[in-house]
């Protein structure tokens, strides 16, 4: 009993060990993917149907073997490559449907997502997460950082604009295929759709595409718009959500309003509901809704409480919400309903009525 008890407790300090060097190295993943993707794994095995040995791997990259040994050692510990026979007595280097969404193009990338989490603009401001918590005046960390919020930074930073536009869009490609797939009923006799914070347009156009009544407004600050390329059936138009929004039959905010503090945000739907006709529109939002049970989940629900953690980073007052803090801020901009439908993505769709 006694020998049973110790191994017991030896493998609760194993499991307490392994956690905590998980806490230290939570970094390296994030690295070691970004590496995957500059070198362009991903894409080179998607062109081979038959596993690719480490020589022909090394060779085709221009990098060294031993040290892309290593990387694809630690991603395929990580389920995200494979190691299988080649057939002919060689082992060799395959995709995984992880593995796929570092592709640095394609529908399902999640490359552009990576990259920017990754880039120094946005790491800079985890450094300063304990100034923004102790801070009496709310500074953000990323003010602290780079001496301005992320919104004045992009004005004159044009290359992190496109970091950002790009994850946007890499977002929208696997969120609005969910919703199209799941959700296709909420645009029915919507004819025309205002996306606000619509950034280069992805959104709009896979819509209009999947809904071709829809005629689209992608609304957004002048640096984004002007850069955006043309899409079918799709308008876009400069402005500031803050002031006013375009009119339309029903408006559209995905990944928008977390960035926002309470107050804000009610001021944006307000600006919303004065775009929609009272009696028939609607607003969508995208966003993700935190479940208030808490525990050791690490499926979509613990998504959400990470994306909680880089709004406390990368945003001045932005956060995820509860249900109950959705229906807060939804009540007191005036809505007198709203729905939840879940999707196949991280976020369901919040569907509220003036």
């Amino acid at each position: 009993m006694a020998k049973e008890t110790n191994e017991l407790i030896q493998e609760g300090e194993e499991e307490v060990q392994a956690d905590i060097w998980r806490c230290i190295s939570g970094f390296t993943e994030m690295a070691v993917a970004k590496c995957a993707i500059e070198l362009g794994i991903s894409d080179f095995l998607e062109t081979h149907q038959e596993p690719v040995p480490l020589c022909q791997l090394s060779s085709a990259l221009g990098c060294s073997a031993s040290s892309l040994h290593r990387i694809l050692r630690f991603l395929i510990n990580r389920g995200i490559f494979k190691f299988v026979s080649t057939g002919n007595g060689e082992m060799g280097y395959v995709q995984t449907p992880v593995s796929r969404l570092l592709k640095r193009d394609g529908e399902n990338s999640m490359a552009a997502l990576v990259l920017l989490e990754s880039s120094p603009v946005m790491l800079a401001p985890w450094h300063y997460l304990s100034n923004r918590i102790l801070s009496k005046e709310n500074s953000g960390a990323f003010s602290a950082a780079h001496g301005k919020d992320v919104w004045e930074y992009v004005k004159t930073n044009p290359e992190h604009s496109k970091l950002i536009n790009d994850a946007m869009a890499c977002h929208a490609q696997v969120t609005m295929r969910a919703i199209i797939d799941n959700c296709a009923e909420i645009f029915k006799g919507i004819e025309s759709l205002v996306d606000v914070g619509g950034g280069n347009g992805t959104t709009l156009g896979m819509l209009v595409k999947a809904f071709p009544w829809i005629n689209g407004i992608n609304f957004d600050l002048p640096h984004v718009v002007s850069v955006a390329p043309p899409y079918h059936g799709v308008v876009h138009v400069e402005g500031d959500m803050f002031h006013s929004v375009p009119k339309a039959q029903a408006v559209f905010l995905m990944w928008v309003l977390h960035d926002w503090s309470d107050e804000k945000c009610i001021q944006i739907l307000k600006k919303c509901i004065e775009a929609i006709p009272k009696d028939t529109g609607k607003v969508i939002i995208v966003e993700a809704v935190l479940d208030e049970k808490l525990g050791k989940e690490k499926g979509l629900e613990d998504v959400g409480l990470m994306l909680d953690m880089m709004m406390l980073a990368h945003t001045t007052n932005g956060k995820e919400r509860t249900a109950k803090e959705w229906a807060h801020i939804l009540s007191a901009a005036g809505f007198s309903r709203h729905s939840i439908l879940q999707t196949s993505a991280i976020e369901p769709v919040i569907l509220a009525y003036p």
